[in-house]
């Protein structure tokens, strides 16, 4: 079994503050590398050309990024931002891989990440997705990233609500519909998991475990005003939502084990699911419950 990660760096020489958590991150894999004893794990990263000296050298580079969001919305500036399906698109076509993971460059991992990745791979899972421990940090003068991820191992942190790893078997990103989705930016993760509640024959959501980090206690940033969100949302909603309900079982969602209570109450709750979803999901779940009950009277009823 080969697992490829996939990661976007970014040119961070400029920017001290980026640069170290991004260097937080690479630290971070190299030593869940030297942790996993079963080897077969390869970092890799997609890129533009001017992202090549932040890469270190344990990362296999892919071919560079064609093109950004810029490119795909001419009403966005600046921000050149990566379009979720190119990174995807890429992976699955230069890597020999059974599996895919993808992480935004600010999540990084502790030491028995891969380890754990591997056993619920063994236990059938082809699609797993894991929320990051927010960690609290401190700007400084001085970094030095070798004493303070001793810290950030020891550090439990806080849960956070949001989905930002994904382990994905490599045949399910050829039936993924992303559109013109941008990282970066909020509906990533909300394009990814619903992908995966419609094409994952068994996904697994691991909500509060120590597996990954983020630095940084926050868990929503204003976003009214951010084209970037509006950009994705619209691509969300208009394009890709539509094309995946018929595929939607409300078991394959997160919280879809639970009780309906809980359910409902979590799916509420989560920034990334949307009630009106859940409602029709419920809905559909129990008229074809209630449709199998009544077949089953009805042929109890021929049969006598």
């Amino acid at each position: 079994m080969k697992i490829a990660h996939i990661l976007n760096p970014i040119n961070a020489h400029n920017r001290p503050e980026l640069a170290y958590i991004q260097g937080i991150t690479f630290l971070s894999l190299q030593k869940a590398l030297a942790y996993n004893k079963e080897g077969k794990v390869q970092i890799y990263s997609t890129q533009y050309p001017e992202d090549h000296k932040s890469i270190p050298n344990f990362v296999k580079k892919l071919p560079d990024l064609k093109r950004s969001v810029l490119d795909v919305n001419p009403k966005l500036k600046k921000r050149k931002l990566p379009l979720i399906a190119d990174i995807l698109t890429i992976a699955h076509q230069e890597l020999h891989a059974d599996y895919i993971i993808y992480t935004n460059i600010d999540i990084a991992v502790k030491p028995h990440f891969y380890a754990y990745v591997q056993k619920k791979i063994q236990e059938g899972h082809d699609a797993i997705v894991i929320n990051r421990r927010r960690i609290a940090w401190q700007k400084k003068k001085a970094y030095n990233l070798e004493e303070d991820i001793l810290e950030y191992f020891g550090a439990i942190g806080k849960s956070h609500p949001g989905f930002d790893c994904f382990v994905l078997k490599k045949e399910l990103i050829q039936k993924f519909i992303l559109g013109n989705i941008c990282i970066g930016i909020s509906f990533l993760e909300t394009s990814i998991i619903h992908n995966i509640a419609a094409f994952a024959e068994k996904p697994i959501y691991v909500f509060d475990q120590d597996i990954t980090f983020h630095l940084g206690t926050e868990v929503l940033v204003s976003r009214r005003k951010n084209p970037f969100y509006w950009h994705n949302r619209t691509i969300y909603f208009r394009e890709i939502q539509p094309q995946l309900k018929k595929y939607w079982s409300i078991k394959k969602f997160p919280y879809g084990e639970h009780s309906f209570l809980r359910r409902s109450i979590s799916w509420t709750l989560n920034p990334s699911l949307f009630t009106r979803n859940f409602l029709e999901l419920e809905g559909k779940s129990w008229w074809q419950g209630l449709k199998m009950r009544l077949d089953e009277l009805r042929w109890r009823v021929l049969q006598k």
